[in-house]
């Protein structure tokens, strides 16, 4: 079975955006130093994929809410992303990181 990157981008952003704490994904490459925060249709732009003999590593970009434990949240989206990806496609993943792009603070 053939998966495309974008099918598997697609999950993951998915699975992370439902985790706790994320407020959003991040656009793997900023627009003049600044976080783009994208669109739920765009979601997949903040996932990299890559293919790596016969598993999956997968980078995904999210921004926090502020006054979390960054190091449990990025832990659960790593996991969630993980099984997420592994049940929908049968794809064995071996690694994914998460780059905590921005935290997001309220007055």
């Amino acid at each position: 079975m053939e998966v495309s990157a974008h099918a598997i981008a697609t999950i993951a952003a998915q699975a992370a955006i439902e985790c706790y704490g994320v407020v959003g994904i991040a656009s793997r490459r900023p627009r003049l130093g600044a976080v783009q925060r994208l669109a739920p249709e765009e979601y997949a732009r903040g996932v990299e994929v890559r293919f790596v003999e016969d598993h999956v590593v997968i980078e995904v970009g999210v921004i926090l809410e502020h006054r979390l434990r960054v190091v449990e949240v990025a832990h659960n989206i790593m996991v969630i992303v993980k099984y997420a990806v592994e049940q929908a496609l049968g794809l064995h993943v071996v690694q994914v990181n998460v780059n905590v792009q921005a935290l997001r603070v309220r007055e």
